[in-house]
This record gives structure tokens, sequence and C-alpha cells, in this order.
């Protein structure tokens, strides 16, 4: 049989695919580097922390089952704490006079079991405000393993495919590198080579050698990650760093229960079930995963995980999992207070489309959602028009402080269960610990599952005992902050998004008409009676949040017309506000009375006094009650709360109005911070010197005098 090909081609076409395996095999190596070393840098964290705290017990500890160890002698060798026995060998202690080699030998198993429960129980917590060499190595591993983990990932798949044919047509074209072989070889085998360069020759220059090409290319053009740019990507997002450490070293952040609060058998069910995130534009926690597989595995839930957890984001992350596997139509029925926020949540965490069904054109937009789907949000007091056809259903109804309708005979529970009645899922959601209130639990069950709401009746005497959580588990499902936010105090950020009534939206208009630039600015807190103030309504339902989950909260507004507005809203629940006129003696005292205040207490501040120089750590909520022309004025507030010895993730609220000054100061301000983001020197005092001056809000006015007018069909004549 002749040969097709010279021993040089042979021998390159062999040599060029045990260079690409070799290449991928490094790619992929480098993968696993990474991975140990997180892995290693984590450890050496958490053993720091450990040997930190044994350097806190005292070394009689070691003699506390009375095992006859000679303390004394110990003490006067210079061991005087069990951490000082941990760092030291078996030998040097056995030759402390006084110390057997057997006492030496129960001496550090007794050490190993007191590492091993402190180990247990200590959890890692990274701050940017506590970076150490540790951490820095520890941020750095995490940023450059995941900078690196889709190109290892790809090759790794294009490793798996090819790996075993290269390595068997390489080895029949062998006989191909030596004209000697070739003729002393059989037919078959020359046969077999000459199919293996073919198939060799066909890798190298088709779709194989150009996926891998691009692979190798990314992976060389992978620049060096500096400690400062890591620390960076993890303030702006750390999620992807906790899940990579999760993943790299379970249990790292001192949670390790896998099954999140379930029974066995329900875990293992949740566990298995499929999640489709394509389109969902945000990386989860691993609890909000696990929370999205309970909402698709059980399909008619109450979910009560504590504010801040990400209810909002498990429930749009169910929706588009569902719509990658057919769905069409969902809908979130929500209080007033809180539809624009939803609408915007959903556009910003997925691909679904918004059909806000509301206000003069709630019919079309109902019949408009009907026919083309998405996802349709309305309020409670709107369910009572949204009709359905009775051959209709759609997918999956999201029912947002499901609290409201407790009470059977309200229009709105009436309402709201007719509407359920052409969902094919359920999910009603609440912050509120429904623990304390098992009636109201019980009824929100038996609207979802009868036969389990059957069963709580007749135990709701135990409702704090194991069995009750057991029974009610496939229907109630409720995380703490500090089961699955185990690793430090978060900043939860949220813009409280707020639809005008009419009388608020004319006060506001006339304002802006009237180029009164102050009322404009007190966009709903301008109005006499806060009946009608959406942002009133709103801050109240944040405080009776707040309350529920034993938190305090501060207020922060720059008009003292709308902090003497927020008080006679509040009442009781204020201690006395701090304002420019308030010495800071005084400030102090009245800081010292909401410290000793019970839970759901407010505190009321004008933000450029109570804002600077004040320790406020009993707080963890702060409302923010319109949008400041100097960001850095809104950080110093927030850090009133958010500092060093807060123990409790700390939840901001800026109330902001759709259709107002609002909207355009907070995207023109967020335009400004993009834009020194990327440009400009990322010091404090740059920071610092973002602001809105008098000139663009007198742009903005004249636009939304432009707005106005034109939405009241009226002739621009102002100039």
């Amino acid at each position: 049989m002749p040969k097709q090909f010279s021993t040089f081609e042979a021998d390159e076409l062999i040599n060029y695919h045990q260079r690409v395996v070799n290449e991928l095999e490094k790619i992929i190596g480098q993968k696993k580097t990474l991975f140990d070393e997180i892995k290693d840098a984590s450890d050496t964290i958490v053993a720091r922390e450990v040997y930190k705290l044994l350097k806190d017990v005292p070394i009689e500890e070691i003699n506390h089952d009375k095992k006859g160890i000679r303390i004394k002698a110990l003490r006067d060798a210079g061991y005087n704490t069990v951490a000082d026995v941990v760092s030291d060998s078996v030998h040097s202690i056995s030759s402390v006079y006084g110390i057997s080699e057997d006492a030496a030998y129960t001496i550090k198993r007794v050490a190993k079991e007191y590492v091993y429960t402190v180990r247990k129980r200590t959890k890692i917590r990274i701050s940017t405000d506590n970076k150490t060499i540790e951490s820095n190595r520890l941020i750095k591993a995490i940023c450059e393993y995941r900078n690196n983990l889709p190109i290892a990932d790809y090759c790794e798949k294009l490793h798996d495919y090819y790996y075993d044919d290269i390595q068997r047509a390489s080895s029949d074209l062998a006989i191909g590198q030596s004209n000697l072989k070739w003729i002393f070889s059989s037919k078959a085998k020359k046969q077999k080579a000459v199919a293996a360069y073919e198939y060799l020759n066909d890798l190298r220059n088709g779709g194989f050698a150009s996926y891998f090409n691009d692979k190798s290319e990314q992976f060389h053009n992978l620049k060096p990650v500096s400690v400062e740019s890591a620390w960076q990507e993890f303030e702006k997002n750390p999620v992807p760093f906790f899940n990579t450490l999760e993943e790299v070293n379970p249990g790292i952040l001192g949670n390790d229960d896998l099954k999140y609060g379930l029974p066995e058998d329900l875990a293992r069910e949740i566990q298995d079930e499929c999640f489709f995130p394509d389109g969902l534009l945000c990386e989860l926690r691993r609890y909000q995963v696990w929370g999205v597989k309970y909402i698709l595995h059980q399909n008619k839930v109450l979910l009560g995980d504590e504010m801040g957890l990400g209810k909002t984001v498990q429930a749009i992350a169910s929706m588009v999992s569902l719509k990658n596997t057919g769905a069409t139509h969902f809908m979130v029925v929500c209080p007033a207070s809180v539809l624009a926020n939803w609408c915007r949540e959903i556009r910003k965490m997925s691909r679904l489309s918004v059909v806000k069904i509301h206000g003069n054109g709630r019919k079309a937009a109902l019949k408009s959602w009907i026919n083309t789907g998405g996802v349709a949000v309305t309020t409670y007091e709107t369910t009572g028009y949204c009709k359905l056809p009775e051959d209709f259903s759609f997918s999956e109804l999201v029912v947002d402080e499901a609290h409201y309708i407790k009470n059977p005979t309200a229009r709105r529970t009436v309402n709201v269960v007719e509407i359920s009645k052409h969902a094919e899922r359920l999910v009603f959601m609440t912050g509120t610990a429904l623990e304390n209130k098992v009636d109201e639990m019980i009824t929100l069950i038996d609207m979802l599952n009868p036969r389990i709401a059957s069963i709580a009746g007749r135990i709701a005497f135990m409702s704090s005992a194991p069995q009750f959580r057991k029974e009610i588990a496939p229907v109630y499902y409720r995380r703490k902050r500090e089961d699955v936010l185990t690793e430090l105090p978060e900043l939860i950020e949220s813009k409280g998004w707020c639809t005008m009534g009419k009388v608020e939206e004319e006060i506001y208009e006339e304002a802006v008409l009237a180029r009164k630039y102050a009322d404009a600015r007190r966009v709903s807190w301008s109005v006499d009676d806060l009946k009608y103030s959406s942002k009133a309504a709103r801050l109240v339902e944040l405080v009776k949040e707040a309350e529920e989950d034993g938190r305090k909260v501060i207020v922060f507004s720059f008009f003292l017309d709308t902090i003497r507005k927020v008080m006679e809203l509040l009442g009781d629940r204020c201690t006395n506000p701090i304002t420019g006129a308030v010495n800071p003696k005084r400030r102090q005292e009245i800081i010292d009375e909401f410290d000793s205040s019970p839970a759901g207490s407010v505190l009321v501040a004008q933000i450029q006094s109570g804002g600077t120089g004040l320790n406020i750590q009993s707080a963890s909520v702060v409302v923010i009650c319109e949008p400041q022309f100097k960001p850095s004025i809104e950080n110093q507030a927030i850090s009133r709360a958010y500092r060093m010895g807060q123990t409790r993730n700390v939840l901001v609220y800026r109330l902001l109005c759709e259709n107002s000054v609002d909207e355009k100061v907070t995207e023109l301000l967020e335009s400004k911070q993009e834009i020194f983001n990327a440009f400009a020197d990322k010091s404090e005092a740059a920071a610092n010197s973002i602001e809105l001056d008098e000139r663009s809000f007198n742009d903005i006015i004249k636009e939304e005098i432009d707005r106005i007018n034109a939405k009241r069909g009226t002739a621009d004549n102002v100039q």
C-alpha cells in the first residue's frame, strides 16, 4: 500500500497534537493550581483565627477531664495557653521535666480536640476594612480563578472529548514516522495509519484547532491580577467570591448545612431538581439557588426568608427557569408601594418582559399580557379588575407581602384567590416571621395546601417544635440571615421606587411648574396629609418589617419639614430627632436613648447633621427619604450604622418616585459615577467630588417642565 504522506508530515502532525494536548493540560492544570491556592489561603485564615482563639484558652483546660497532667510543669516550661501546645511537637513537650512521652501524646490529642471544636465554629469574615496578607492572597486567588475558569472549563471539555481519539490516532500513525516500520507493517496497520493521518489532519485544519487556538490565546492574554484590582472586584460584586469560596472549601463560611433546614428526604429531592438560569442576569448565592429549586419542586409554597436574603430574585429566577422550559405567562401581585420596584427588578435581573397592570390603562394592559405573555405586575387594589377568561391559565403567581391576604373574607384576599385558580404554581412571599403568628401562617398555607394546613392546625400548640417545622416544610420555607449569610455583615442597598398617587402627583407638578426647587425635591413628602404619600406608605411598611425582624431604623432627610412629618407619621416609635439645632452632647444622649430602645424604634435625622461623626450600630436599617446631590453624604450617613461593631447586615432603602426629579437626579449621578469609575483617580477625595450642582438641577427642572406640559397637553410657554 503506497504511503500518502511523508515521514516528516506524520512526525510533524503527531508532535502538533501532542503540543495541543500539553497546552490543554497546562490550562486545566492552572485551574487546579488556583483551586488549591484558594483552599490553602482560606485554610490559613481559619488556622490563624483558630490559633488566635486558642491563645485565650488557659493551659489548665488541657486537664479539664482530670487526666492527671502536671499543669504546673507545663507552665514552668512556658506553656501558658492551649495554643502553645498546638504549635509544639510531642518531642518538645515530652522533654519538659515531669511530662512523660505518654502524657505528651495525651496533651497533643486533647489540644487537637480543641482545634477541631474551635475550627467547626470558626468562619471566614472578609472585609475591605480588614485587609491582611492572608485575605489579600485569598481575594487575589479567587479573582484569578474566576478569570481562568471559563477558559479552563472549555479546554477541559475539548480535552475530555478528543484526548482518547487523538492518542489512539497518534499511536496508529506512529508507523508513518519511520520508512522501515512502514515497509514491514501489515496492510491493515497501514490502512489505520492513513485513516489516523486524515483524522488528525482534519482536526488541525478544522473546528477543533480553531476552538483551541481561541482559548489558548485568551489564556495567554489573561492579565495578572493585582491585589488592589481583586479587592475592587470584590467590592463591586462579592457574591461570586463567596460562591467560589463555598465551592472550593465547603463549610469555610460557617455554613455546611447542605439541607438548609429541610427534612432529609425532601432535601434530597430539592437537590435533584433542575434549575435553568439562562436569561437570569445576576449570579445567585448557593442558598438562593436552593430556594429557587424549592419553589420549582414544590409548586405551591410560602417563602418566608428574612429581609435582605433576596426573596424577589429567587421568585424572578424561578420564572426564568420556567420560561426556559416553555412557560410564557407569569403574574406578580404586590403592595402599590413596591409596584415600580418589582418592574425594575424584573428588567434588571432577567430578560423577561414586564407588563404593569395599574391605573387607567389596566384593562388594556391585562388584555395585552393575556395575548403576548411576560410578567404581569399588579397591586392588591387592582386585582379586582384582573378578570381572567375562564379557560385561561398561566404558569406562576407570585404574591409579595402575602400577609396582606391573611384575612380570608377581605376583598383583596378573595380577588387573589380567584386569580390563583388560573395559576399552575403559587409563590407566596413574606419577610414577617409567621412562626410568631401561627393562625396567619395556617391561613396562608391553607390557600396553598389544605392538607398540610389541616395537620398544622392540629399541632399549632407546638409551633416552635421541630415536629411542627417538619410537617410544614413542604409548603413553608424560611431561612435566617445568620444561617445562610455567615461570612460577614453585608451592606444590602435597594432603590425603593414608589408610584405617585393623583394628589401627590398634582402637588409635585405644581411645584415644578412654579420652579419651587425645594418643594420639587420633597416629592411625595410635600403633601399636607401623608395618607396621600406613597413614600410615607412605604416607610411605614419598612418600619413594621424591621420591628418584626428585631431591627431598628435610621431615617435620613435633607429637609426639616420632611423630618417633622416623619416624626408625626411614626409617633411614639421615634426618639427625639437629630438636626443641626441639636448640640453634640445632646446628640449622643439621643443616640444612647435609641441604643436602649426596643426593636422597631426609629431615629430620624437631618442627613447633614446625623450623617457624620456618630456611631449608631444598634440600627441595621437605613432609609433615605430623597436622593442627595452628593452621594458621599449618603455614604457617610450609611456608615453611621455600617461600621466596625455592626453584627447584622445593614439594609439601605432609598425612597424614590418614578417620573420625578428623583429619577433624573439618580440617573445623572449614576452616569457621573460610571465616568468617574472609568477615568478618574479612585481616591476618596476624588469620589467625594461627584455631585450635582445647581445648574444641572436647573436643567432637570426644565426637562420636567417640558414633560409635564407635554403630558397636560399645554404649550411650553415657560422659559
